[in-house]
């Protein structure tokens, strides 16, 4: 039945196809789900956050070994716990014409370290002191931290504008190269290049199917990730649509509710965790597209654990951790899963569903709109579920997700995990150089891929469809980066004028 679906779906691709709509000027990215919230430090989803990186400039940048570099401000260490700000010849001025300022870098800081909702304020915990000068900071931490600026990754917004809080978040203003030009009611959003005036608009289509219609019709130009993968190698096959796919760092994972009776027990969580057959997902259902994960940092950054063991496939040990429980196929155990209403998830959460079955586990799929779902995780109203963590550069994630400090809504330790000596070990770490840093990291990523707080799935690989413009490849972390360089194809609106 399920292949009845899938193929109807690609006939209807091809029979609704064969128009296409007159030209615009505005590059049109559809996109399946609206950003929350445009506030530079404040926002928490991953279009937000990508969006975000479009509107505004960050005070320090990464390189691609995931080193801090100078964004809009430079640093100098004074001492051990004094560090000098200044900003870098040439910042590009806000975009109602007012200039970045010092005063500007110290609101964003701490509006960073002290809204109850940033997700920073772990980081920045131990920043003491912000002392504005004419053409400088100079910040005062409360310890040793030689990694500071490696926390300083946040986009600078006018202090007028923080001061207003939540206005903000609807009516952004920052000095990146896109500037926000409208919000529409249906979630979609258009913003200008600041480099020549491109307009990209942001069209919210929730259904994957109707994203590829507008694609292949002509209404959409830009398409990446969100699609059933069987459709690609037909958009692919259409003369004016390209695609281009890179490894990508989006780590997706099963969360549990540890406080949870059922799921905080190690045993159903080492049970869940033998059941799943990660390599047939990736094989059938990605078609290849992705790559086995074991821990939150992206392959190859300074502080990922090289060495974890994956938990093994094995349905045999599985049954026999259940049956230690009193649990089997004739006595399934019920767990309840949440998940989003995406089409593909679902898909996913099906083959959950049938693995775990095979063990004697009674997977309920409770699905939802984005917002009432991600609501229930960020409350623990849950058991389980499935989510991903993208755009991930610094170990500060360690303390985000997994210190006992971090329950939300102070951080996003969801699971409720509490370990002293992961809290111990992250804590050391904060305070010492890399090479040192690093050992300890990799203890703390054996000690919760021991305990089973998160099973690692996958990363997922980036697709990117596109058409009237030169074909981009897409970043590994997902982010929208590329559209600060995409231009017209010959022909196409715009190109005589460049």
């Amino acid at each position: 039945m399920g292949r009845l679906i899938r193929a109807g779906s690609l006939l209807v691709l091809v029979l609704l196809a064969a128009c296409r709509s007159p030209d615009s000027n505005t590059l049109v990215f559809a996109i399946a789900t609206a950003p929350a919230s445009l506030h530079p430090v404040l926002a928490t989803d991953a279009v937000s956050e990508r969006i975000n990186g479009l509107l505004y400039r960050p005070l320090v940048e990464f390189d691609a070994q995931a080193r801090p570099v100078p964004g809009v401000i430079r640093w100098q260490r004074l001492d051990d716990r004094r560090y000098r700000l200044q900003l870098v010849a040439g910042v590009p001025p806000f975009w109602d014409g007012s200039r970045v300022d010092p005063g500007d870098v110290a609101a964003t800081l701490r509006a960073a370290r002290d809204d109850p909702a940033s997700p920073h304020a772990g980081a920045l915990r131990h920043l003491q002191r912000i002392e504005v000068h004419e053409s400088h900071l100079v910040v005062t931490l409360s310890r040793d931290d030689p990694r500071f600026p490696e926390r300083l990754h946040l986009g600078v917004a006018p202090a007028e504008r923080l001061a207003q809080g939540a206005r903000l978040a609807r009516h952004p203003l920052g000095n990146g190269p896109f500037r926000f030009v409208a919000w529409e009611d249906d979630g979609g959003l258009t913003l200008k290049r600041r480099r020549d005036g491109l307009l990209v608009r942001f069209a919210v289509v929730r259904d994957p199917t109707m994203r590829a219609l507008k694609l292949m019709h002509g209404e959409a130009d830009i398409v990446q990730n969100d699609l059933p993968f069987e459709m690609y190698p037909v958009l692919q096959g259409r003369g004016d649509i390209a695609l281009r796919e890179r490894s990508g760092t989006t780590f997706s994972y099963i969360g549990f509710n540890l406080e949870d009776p059922v799921t905080g027990d190690h045993r159903v969580r080492q049970a869940i965790a033998h059941a799943i057959d990660r390599e047939a997902i990736v094989r059938h259902l990605f078609m290849g597209h992705a790559r086995l994960a074991e821990t939150v940092l992206p392959p190859g950054h300074w502080a990922a654990h090289p060495g974890l063991k994956p938990w093994p496939h094995d349905p045999a040990r599985a049954r026999a951790l259940l049956a230690e429980l009193g649990y089997g196929p004739g006595h399934p155990l019920v767990i309840h899963y949440k998940t989003s209403t995406d089409p593909f998830r679902l898909r996913v959460a099906a083959v959950l569903q049938a693995q775990l079955r095979k063990v004697g586990i009674d997977l309920r799929i409770q699905s939802n709109e984005w917002g009432t779902f991600f609501g229930d995780i960020k409350a623990g109203r849950f058991q389980m579920y499935s989510l991903s963590w993208v755009g991930v550069r610094s170990p500060d994630i360690f303390r985000h997700v997994f210190h006992s400090g971090s329950l939300p809504p102070g951080g996003a330790n969801r699971g409720r995990y509490r370990s002293p000596e992961v809290d111990r070990l992250i804590e050391h770490a904060e305070g010492l150089p890399r090479e040192q840093a690093r050992t300890l990291y990799h203890r703390v990523q054996a000690i919760v891929h021991q305990a089973l707080v998160y099973v690692p799935l996958w990363h997922e690989h980036n697709l990117l469809l596109s058409r009237r413009v030169v074909p981009v490849t897409p970043l590994p972390d997902g982010s929208y980066h590329f559209l600060e360089q995409v231009h017209w194809q010959s022909g196409e609106p715009g190109e005589a004028a460049r």
